[in-house]
């Protein structure tokens, strides 16, 4: 092969009167190839095409082109591994190289960063993903992503959830505290409705959720709001959600929602939280077990806060708490009871005396039944279930339809009753 420096020597050994045989001799060539460069003159060497390489990635081209079209953002990463659970043991970069020529690149975004000093600082925000689960096909289900990230470590935890509710956004927050075991300095949120009140322009500040004041002077953390039109600056968790997305949630298949989580945390042990992170340089677990003794340590109790309600005990002897229904005793006189709801349990009060505690129920439409609140007979059109174990089921579907005046009549009826009582 005959490099272009080659060529310019030979010309300009030709140009000084040096003969071909000389040309020759100094370049190591054939006087007819020296004859042919000096008669085509200064032109670069075109060269052919190279010969194919025979790769291990011929045998998954199928695959890689299959999955790429159905999921063009799954990461090279997630790729690699799937084809080394296929029998693939071939590198890394000749798979980047095939993926580079089956999709286009990414265009590179430019932002200044900013590092936070260890156990400072934490993110938090909720993501909207959407599912099918295999339990139901054909039911779309609507799910959310709490996502908590430490600032300086990048260590990430996250529960997928149905709702953002203020309840929900405690105990995970609670969960994550635990999980990590303990607690940063601050808090980041995005502007979102269960963390601030209201917003006051006149005074130039927000007011933050009462409930979420006294949870975080429980836990000893100072809450911060995201400068409003400035996402940038809540990155460290907003640019997870995009990895999350592609490295784990595309192209996989859940039972239900335990089983998201199950996979996920388990995709959070063994890959997220062990990568060496792109930004930091450092294996993410690694360079949390040094920031762990900055965080600060975890009460010695849970949060206890409590939510009074008073809720009218409906027909079939259930109560209503932030769309689920709750059993109470038949034995239950009052038709208005007290509800006092923490982040992990509701309990029910008749007169000042607990007659139900319950878990909380997760997302909205499910109803919980105590083994021996149906201890009477059931009337004719009920189809509460009797007796036996506590049973969840989805409400609204043992409520029979009826007009307008049997409601009428039966709220003047119970009217009556309490004003003769």
């Amino acid at each position: 092969m005959v490099r272009l420096g080659e060529i310019v020597m030979i010309l300009e050994l030709h140009r000084q009167g040096v003969t071909i045989s000389s040309i020759a001799r100094r370049a190591g060539l054939d006087r007819k190839t020296v004859r042919r460069y000096i008669a085509r003159g200064l032109e670069p060497p075109v060269y052919g095409p190279r010969k194919p390489r025979t790769t291990q990635l011929r045998r998954f081209e199928r695959y890689l082109r299959e999955r790429v079209a159905g999921f063009p953002q799954l990461t090279g990463r997630r790729l690699h591994r799937e084809l080394r659970d296929l029998g693939y043991t071939g590198g890394y970069t000749i798979l980047t190289e095939f993926l580079r020529e089956i999709r286009p690149a990414a265009a590179p975004e430019f932002e200044v960063r900013f590092e936070t000093p260890p156990g400072r600082q934490a993110q938090v925000d909720f993501a909207h993903f959407r599912t099918v689960f295999t339990d139901e096909p054909g039911a779309e289900h609507v799910v959310w992503l709490f996502s908590f990230v430490l600032g300086h470590s990048r260590m990430l935890w996250g529960r997928f959830v149905l709702h953002q509710d203020l309840q929900t956004l405690l105990r995970c927050h609670a969960a994550a505290f635990e999980a990590l075991g303990g607690v940063p300095e601050q808090v980041l949120y995005d502007r979102m409705r269960t963390v601030f009140s209201r917003e006051d322009p006149e005074a130039g500040h927000i007011v933050y959720n009462r409930t979420l004041l006294e949870f975080a002077r429980h836990y000893g953390y100072l809450p911060r709001a995201c400068k409003p039109y400035r996402a940038k600056t809540k990155g460290k968790v907003e640019r997870p959600f995009r990895y999350i997305r592609e490295d784990f949630f595309l192209g996989r298949s859940f039972r239900n929602l335990d089983d998201l989580n199950m996979q996920f945390h388990q995709w959070l042990d063994q890959v997220a939280n062990v990568r060496a992170h792109a930004t930091t340089r450092r294996v993410v677990a690694e360079h949390f077990a040094e920031e762990r003794p900055k965080l600060q340590p975890l009460p010695a109790g849970p949060f206890q806060a409590v939510l009074r309600l008073e809720r009218r005990i409906t027909r079939d002897g259930m109560v209503s708490v932030d769309g689920n229904l709750y059993s109470v005793p038949n034995t239950t006189r009052r038709r208005v009871v007290e509800v006092h709801s923490t982040t992990s349990e509701v309990r029910i009060l008749e007169e000042g005396h607990v007659i139900a505690v319950h878990p909380v129920l997760d997302g909205r439409g499910q109803r919980r039944i105590i083994a021996g609140h149906r201890t009477l007979p059931a009337p004719a059109n009920s189809q509460t279930p009797r007796n036996g174990a506590a049973s969840m089921t989805r409400s609204g579907e043992i409520v029979a339809l009826r007009p307008l005046a049997f409601y009428d009549a039966v709220g003047k009826r119970l009217a009556a009753q309490g004003v003769a009582a």
